[in-house]
């Protein structure tokens, strides 16, 4: 069974992130999809210093929360939902340390698994934490699942998304255009198989010029 990942990166366990991500996994589940939700915006996350242990150890140097644990349900996951509030026109801070970590720690391959932002505000800059959360997944061959609007919630409260009708719509879209897209790879991988990658080339002018 093919398997989502939903990541709530709100400090609220279940606040106006959550009632977006909420709105998408019985729709998930009704498309035969297996969904876990995550709660990692109230962990103490703090962000990658470059150390490069984890190219040489295959996982994060530090301890502290769960990069480690939730990196081999990334591995197995066939798609990754990331949800975040707005601050300051910018997604959270620590769903931006978690997602640098995650991403950087891990040497699997990302290639063809889909991926969606999600993030909820009470009026603006939702649009500017949508693109910063979508650039994860377009550096790592992640096919990005897109909705009938940005994929976003109004709210103060997550009550206050309930009567957020056209948004929780976008959700419920937002979840079967990512279900569609994960069963047509799957069925596309099997045929013909992933599209090779190029790695050969890597643009650093080092020679200063």
């Amino acid at each position: 069974m093919s398997k989502v990942i939903l990541l709530n990166g709100s400090p609220q366990e279940k606040g106006c992130t959550w009632a977006a991500l909420n709105e998408m996994i019985p729709v998930f589940e009704k498309e035969g999809l297996e969904t876990k939700l995550i709660h990692v915006g109230n962990k103490n996350i703090r962000g990658c210093i470059s150390c490069g242990y984890c190219a040489k150890n295959g996982k994060c140097a530090f301890q502290d929360d769960l990069v480690n644990e939730i990196a081999p349900e990334f591995e197995t996951a066939d798609g990754l939902v990331v949800g975040s509030p707005v601050y300051y026109a910018s997604p959270n801070g620590t769903i931006l340390s978690f997602m640098d970590r995650l991403f950087y720690s891990t040497n699997f391959s990302k290639h063809m698994k889909v991926g969606a932002a999600v993030v909820s505000c009470r009026r603006g800059g939702n649009t500017a934490s949508f693109d910063a959360l979508n650039k994860y997944f377009t550096i790592s061959g992640m096919p990005v699942a897109s909705s009938t609007y940005w994929n976003q919630v109004h709210g103060f409260t997550a009550e206050d998304v309930q009567k957020d009708l056209e948004g929780l719509q976008t959700m419920r879209n937002l979840a079967r255009n990512m279900a569609f897209m994960i069963k047509a790879l799957s069925d596309a991988k099997e045929k013909y198989g992933l599209p090779d990658i190029e790695t050969d080339s890597f643009t650093s002018f080092s020679d200063g010029k």
